[in-house]
């Protein structure tokens, strides 16, 4: 069989199709997934040959193993990451020692040796993550206010059912009128919003209060730039129109825990409320 991403263009996916069908080896079968739009010929072939090897290796493995030895394990957290994200639009990759570069190089140099020479040591004597301020930035990803460059601000909530995301135009006053300082203000809250998506890996039911705009045609180019912005989202989503109160409903696929789920814990004073019941009214 020949599996193709649906995410793709038609016209992609029959691209690939046809290239597919020539390289296909006999007695396997092929899927394709997004991050293959745009590759050649050379590059397809190039994944199809090193796949087939790992097989045949698995396969000897497997004829001289013993029961419940492995024959095969999915690579480290970090080549993971490289494989799922590490892209031609990265400039470079930086690992914190000399041993985990090399794997990653040995890596590459297999499945895209064109992408070895970006990969960096970390020199300094801080850590990695405070050099780069990655830290702080997970801790940004995590507060419930987001300020956007002209002023306003949104506001990301999560609650049992679903997300909730409230734009607002906070200190933007803008320089004409009204709808024009609201439309700046959701166009720039929209590219926001899917950076916020991707960065907190938020998924299930997400719905977001746009502030209110009285132009259709307003709305309608926020909701293109905001399916423009989610078309770099490698998860899958799923997007309603705007309705007349500026409401937006969509879904996006659950992929991990999320960012909130995996650096925080329930709190042990509110039970996860976010305010203290009053035990005694005086």
């Amino acid at each position: 069989m020949l599996g193709i991403s649906r995410k793709l263009t038609d016209d992609e996916r029959e691209r690939l199709r046809k290239i597919l069908k020539g390289i296909r080896p006999e007695g396997f079968g092929l899927i394709v997934r997004t991050a293959a739009e745009g590759a050649t010929r050379e590059q397809l072939e190039g994944d199809v040959a090193r796949l087939v090897r790992i097989w045949d290796s698995v396969t000897q493995k497997a004829e001289q193993a013993k029961p419940l030895e492995p024959v095969y394990s999915e690579p480290d957290l970090v080549i993971r990451v490289i494989r799922d994200v590490f892209g031609p639009e990265y400039s470079e990759l930086i690992v914190d020692s000399e041993e985990l570069a090399a794997q990653v190089r040995d890596y590459l140099g297999d499945v895209s040796p064109e992408f070895v020479d970006k990969v960096a040591v970390h020199s300094g004597d801080d850590h990695i993550f405070d050099a780069y301020e990655v830290t702080n930035q997970i801790r940004r990803a995590l507060e419930r206010k987001v300020w956007l460059k002209s002023g306003g601000y949104l506001i990301v909530e999560k609650t049992e059912a679903m997300w909730v995301i409230d734009v607002n135009t906070g200190k933007f006053v803008g320089e004409r009128n009204l709808e024009e300082t609201v439309l700046r203000n959701n166009l720039e809250a929209a590219d926001e919003i899917a950076r916020q998506l991707r960065l907190r890996d938020m998924g299930g039911i997400i719905v977001i209060d746009f502030v209110d705009m009285l132009v259709a045609a307003n709305r309608d180019e926020v909701l293109k730039r905001f399916k423009r912005e989610l078309a770099r989202d490698k998860t899958k989503s799923r997007v309603m129109e705007i309705s007349k109160l500026g409401l937006v409903q969509m879904t996006r696929k659950n992929v991990s825990q999320g960012l909130q789920e995996s650096f925080t814990t329930r709190c042990d004073v509110c039970e996860g409320r976010g305010a203290r019941i009053v035990e005694r009214i005086v």
